[in-house]
């Protein structure tokens, strides 16, 4: 005789599980943001007609913005439970994280931009400030100074911190390699007058006291270069894989054919990206290029001879030692802000171009 038995139903509660809660709408957190700015800008306005004061947008929003963030969390708790409050909380403080940061960067190129264009015309960029005193005249020998003494500087400076990464990564082993790394180290976090007068004094011992100099200059932003160089592309050696060398070497190829048809191939892109990191790192210098290179409101093509001006420096004597009017001053040095800001803009450009252009194909 064959038994049987009947399962009961189950009749109790369901298990409850935070992974499958409930959600929120997708339009809740917009939703949510928009409230916490209202209420800000309600009480923003309160204080403004109580004080008879204007508006505070600015504070109204950076308020409603940090309003938003427990709000947010709250209601996710309720509806969604903790793992998705806490995963909705992270999101909101790495996103505020992030336009915080980018507010600076907005508005400094809105103001630059605003106050650059004035004075943006075809005599900034084919007159010297030669013999000018009040309105006119252009920073062509500024512009000049710079591309010449950043030019020489990159040359100087890439071959040595690419050649010494390359040293470090393949052959560097014991204590004079961790010497060189800490050395780097080091000179990574110097001041950059620190690199002005050391290239002064270099050159003052040779040609004597007061010297000013183009390649003064030039050898102070290779000083602040090299640092940056080595280390950039030590990493973006030590990111390429292990297999690709074992693999020429297995072919029989030499390490020195090795790492210049495999290894840079390979990493080419991130050093072209550290380098164009050390151009943008050198070309806004100022105090190194007062002591090694001075100043000069006229055209000099010879990085020997006599003392060069460059952009950042025209920046600071134009705001600096202002005349009659000053307003011309001010235009002049609002233009050339904006154009060191194009030149970093379009070398960041080239150096994309040439890393797409070299970079390994390794599609089919």
């Amino acid at each position: 005789m064959t038994m049987t038995t009947t399962a009961e139903p189950n009749t109790g509660s369901p298990i409850a599980n935070s992974l499958t809660a409930g959600r929120l709408p997708a339009s809740a957190p917009w939703t949510i943001l928009g409230v916490a700015i209202a209420v800000a800008a309600a009480v923003f306005g309160v204080v403004a007609i109580g004080s008879g004061e204007g508006f505070n947008w600015g504070g109204a929003i950076l308020v409603g913005a940090l309003l938003y963030i427990p709000s947010i969390w709250l209601f996710s708790t309720l509806v969604e439970g903790e793992r998705r409050a806490m995963d909705r909380l992270v999101t909101a403080l790495v996103t505020g994280a992030f336009v915080l940061a980018m507010i600076p960067l907005i508005s400094l190129t809105i103001t630059v931009v605003t106050f650059g264009l004035s004075r943006f015309d075809p005599e900034f960029f084919t007159f010297s400030m030669r013999n000018v005193t009040g309105e006119g005249g252009g920073a062509l020998h500024a512009i000049i100074g710079t591309l010449l003494m950043t030019g020489t500087a990159a040359i100087i400076s890439i071959p040595i911190g690419i050649m010494t990464s390359i040293y470090l990564v393949e052959y560097g082993r014991g204590r004079l390699a961790q010497g060189i790394t800490f050395l780097v180290d080091v000179m990574t976090g110097i001041p950059s007058i620190v690199a002005g007068l050391f290239a002064y004094a270099v050159f003052a011992i040779f040609l004597g006291p007061g010297v000013r100099l183009g390649i003064a200059g030039a050898v102070a932003l290779a000083v602040l270069m090299i640092p940056v160089v080595v280390r950039s592309s030590e990493e973006m050696l030590r990111l390429v894989p292990n297999e690709l060398r074992e693999a020429a070497f297995a072919l029989g190829v030499p390490k020195w054919l090795t790492i210049v048809k495999v290894v840079l191939p390979t990493s080419i892109a991130g050093i072209t990206t550290g380098i164009m990191l050390s151009i943008a790192r050198v070309i806004g210098e100022t105090a190194p290029l007062l002591i090694a290179a001075g100043f000069t409101a006229s055209m000099n093509y010879n990085l020997l001879e006599g003392r060069m001006q460059s952009l950042p420096v025209f920046v600071y004597t134009q705001y600096a030692n202002q005349g009659n009017p000053a307003s011309a001053y001010i235009d002049r040095a609002w233009a050339a802000a904006l154009t060191l800001i194009l030149i970093v803009m379009a070398l960041n450009l080239i150096a994309r171009l040439v890393a797409r252009f070299f970079a390994p194909k390794f599609g089919r």
